[in-house]
């Protein structure tokens, strides 16, 4: 049974497909009369990287189809906010608690104290450590790593080199999405000559970054990006020197910008990440944690195929339940093929800057 809960009915999710939710205000509260509805509480760090509006909106809609009530919140990249605001949904009771955090760690005591409230919690995407949450639903972030370096040691000779501009160390993705790179680097001998960490995933660092260190990044054969947002500014920057298209550049996200790139061959390729698949699966996995029910019966997607592997994962103290999603590489042999026959973008949109060969 759904515990009772004085069930929320915030505006910022009335007006969830108009806005992108950009406030740390607490949310008017409308009370109502049901005797059990389930309502999650959904906090994001922020909006400034692209996709999470789509997996937002992915999410909302598929708690709602399962009778579900979603108050989202976005913290706005300040760790603190976003402390208040988890805080804040265990304090009115939700039924469940999910999380997309830019901080590995320092969430962890609001965590403790929502699971000591009886209220189930997910890391969605990225990891709190040491918080013993309830689910960590994310994608194979090693494989995304591995998908990049293959790419690059595909059109670099072993010993080469290369430069890397990442997100911030705050954020666990990084180091895993890395020792998937640095593995399959190492075997290639690839030399790495810079490296550099965005703070906060923001895009503007990584375009100083370049020029300020022309002279050193000039010299590298490719240049791995966090995502595809750093690639973008990367990519800017090489343009404005005539580099672009000279230096191999990686991202992850399948962005569409990041997705003309690779066809007019400023980029190399791109992690595709199904955020659609992992936002169907973490709101199911949210409503059945939020019901009292196994993990176990969330199986499959609507068609019945299996979407993901399921096992545990260490947060450094605990062993927690663990659903990764596989990603895809996409490059300009099969764009077409991953991105635009799957619908993430549309063939128009992709090939926008030139004529679709």
């Amino acid at each position: 049974m759904i515990k009772k809960a004085v069930a929320l009915v915030a505006i910022l999710s009335i007006l969830l497909g108009l806005t992108g939710c950009q406030t740390a205000e607490k949310p008017k509260i409308t009370p109502t009369t049901k005797d059990s509805v389930c309502t999650i509480g959904l906090s994001f760090d922020s909006f400034v990287i692209e996709r999470w509006t789509r997996d937002r909106d992915i999410f909302v809609s598929t708690a709602n189809d399962l009778g579900a009530e979603v108050n989202v919140q976005s913290a706005g990249g300040d760790v603190s906010t976003q402390i208040s605001q988890i805080k804040y949904f265990t304090e009115i009771g939700v039924n469940a608690i999910v999380i997309v955090t830019a901080d590995a760690t320092a969430l962890k005591g609001a965590i403790v104290e929502a699971k000591s409230k009886g209220i189930p919690v997910i890391c969605y995407d990225r990891l709190v450590r040491d918080a013993g949450a309830d689910l960590y639903i994310s994608f194979d972030n090693n494989k995304v790593g591995e998908y990049m370096a293959e790419a690059i040691c595909l059109k670099v000779p072993d010993g080469g080199s290369i430069v890397k501009i990442m997100g911030p160390e705050t954020d666990y993705n990084v180091p895993q999405v890395m020792e998937g790179f640095d593995e399959v680097c190492n075997k290639h001998d690839l030399k790495v000559i810079a490296t550099f960490n965005c703070s906060n995933w923001k895009p503007e660092y990584a375009y100083e970054f370049v020029n300020s260190n022309f002279d050193e990044v000039s010299g590298a054969d490719a240049i791995m990006c966090g995502n595809d947002a750093l690639a973008g500014e990367v990519v800017h920057a090489l343009a404005e020197r005539g580099y672009a298209g000279k230096i191999y550049v990686t991202g992850q996200d399948g962005e569409l910008e990041a997705c003309q790139r690779i066809v007019e061959g400023t980029q190399l390729v791109t992690v595709y990440k199904p955020v659609e698949k992992l936002a169907r699966l973490a709101a199911r996995c949210a409503v059945a944690l939020a019901s009292g029910q196994s993990l176990d019966d969330v199986t499959s997607d609507s068609s019945g195929e299996s979407i993901y592997t399921q096992g545990e994962f260490n947060d450094g103290t605990y062993t927690i339940p663990y659903i990764a999603i596989d990603p895809s590489s996409v490059s300009r042999e099969n764009i077409d093929e991953v991105i635009i026959n799957s619908g993430f973008h549309s063939r128009e949109e992709v090939y926008i800057n030139q004529k679709a060969n």
